[in-house]
């Protein structure tokens, strides 16, 4: 995510390449853009940029000339107009060529001349906004860089603020104290103070003055004698006017702009000199955590005693979620596998069970065997009566014959 440093170099680099360049026409939006149109309109006007912190103003500035003068015409601007940018997480401008115009290129200024040049505000991921007729963010506080001596008074003066209850490397990322601190700079300044990152801010804090007096000199240790107790031995105790936190969110952020533009170059994207500058952040050996926002936090030795308990860099918390997402797969299947075998057994006991009542009507398994013979020797037997009828029939009538020639003998 660009930074202070990063911002105030983009406002370097549109000063350097729109020097004595000639912008005209509208401004123009992507159609993607959800960020608000810019009502601006010139036959000929230049751009000028500015940063505090995290932000960036561009400042369009009508150019006058004989013809305006005469009659301005109609829809032309005749006053200036600030753009306040913010970067998001990956918001920078570029200056190309009509032809060159980068993909996610999302605001655009043309210049006048032929072949027409295109100075557009990138942003690859939509983080990033514009306010047309902006202004600072009231609610950011001053710049750590060029507005040194307010931001000091800022945060010392508010030290009783329940934002100083906070991890120090929490309260670090509070534009409302330190605009323009961000993720990789707090991590390189409590690395050179060597101040845990989870401790109490007020702590941390408390005990500076308001004016940097050691700002023009060269680190200095002071000894004060210890005299509150007679009959005790004399302690001397060494207070460091070096350890200045205040001092370190100025300073560092200077030595990123003096880098020459390595940290930030859109047309090259050479970050060799950034990469080599960094000490703590990034950096094999060093440990990171994800502090109670979320924020992956870079640093060397103890966390401190505020740290979070669930205590895992990001990278190992994704390799053990990775595990778990296979284990748990794994067991989801044995799961539901077994669920499924449960459920048939369910369903067969429930069919058999459904099927004994039918049983227990002939209650006694003797009484059903009886009936079963009584029922085959009701149908068996009728039968082999009517089969043996005719037969008896024959013989009934053969028996009358005989008796009948006797009697007439």
């Amino acid at each position: 995510m660009p930074e202070g440093p990063e911002l105030h170099l983009a406002s370097l680099y549109v000063n350097r390449m729109c020097d004595g360049v000639v912008f005209t026409g509208p401004v123009r939006k992507s159609e993607v853009s959800k960020n608000p149109d810019v009502p601006f309109t010139c036959e000929a006007y230049r751009i000028t940029a500015t940063s505090r912190g995290k932000e960036v103003k561009l400042t369009l500035t009508p150019m006058k000339s004989d013809e305006s003068k005469e009659g301005q015409m109609a829809g032309q601007a005749d006053q200036p107009m600030d753009i306040v940018f913010r970067f998001g997480m990956s918001g920078y401008f570029r200056f190309t060529t009509e032809d060159e115009l980068p993909k996610h290129a999302h605001l655009r200024f043309y210049s006048k001349e032929k072949p027409c040049r295109v100075l557009s505000f990138v942003d690859a991921r939509r983080f990033g906004s514009w306010q047309p007729n902006g202004m600072w963010q009231p609610d950011r506080g001053p710049c750590i860089m060029f507005e040194y001596r307010s931001f000091r008074e800022n945060v010392l003066s508010h030290l009783s603020d329940r934002a100083f209850d906070r991890p120090i490397c929490e309260v670090l990322l509070n534009q409302k104290y330190f605009n323009g601190i961000g993720n990789y700079l707090r991590a390189e300044i409590l690395f050179r103070l060597n101040i845990p990152p989870f401790v109490l801010a007020r702590t941390v804090l408390d005990g500076l003055e308001t004016e940097d007096l050691c700002q023009t000199e060269k680190p200095e240790k002071e000894e004060v004698t210890d005299t509150k107790t007679t009959n005790r031995p004399k302690k001397k105790r060494v207070k460091e006017k070096a350890a200045d936190l205040l001092r370190l969110c100025h300073t560092v952020p200077l030595e990123v702009v003096n880098l020459g533009g390595k940290g930030y170059d859109p047309e090259k994207a050479d970050y060799s000199d950034f990469e080599a500058w960094l000490q703590c952040y990034c950096v094999d050996g060093m440990k990171s955590v994800r502090d109670h926002n979320g924020r992956t936090m870079w640093f060397k030795g103890d966390p401190g005693p505020m740290a979070p308990k669930d205590l895992k860099s990001p990278k190992a918390k994704k390799r053990v979620k990775k595990e778990n997402d296979h284990d748990n797969t794994y067991k989801q299947k044995v799961a539901r596998s077994r669920s499924e075998s449960t459920i048939k057994e369910k369903v067969v006991q429930h069919d058999t069970v459904a099927k004994k009542p039918k049983k227990e009507k002939n209650a006694h398994p003797e009484e059903t065997k009886r009936r079963k013979s009584e029922k085959a020797q009701e149908v068996n037997v009728p039968q082999d009566q009517k089969k043996s009828a005719p037969r008896r029939r024959k013989n009934n009538s053969a028996e009358a014959a005989v008796h009948r020639d006797r009697v007439e003998a």
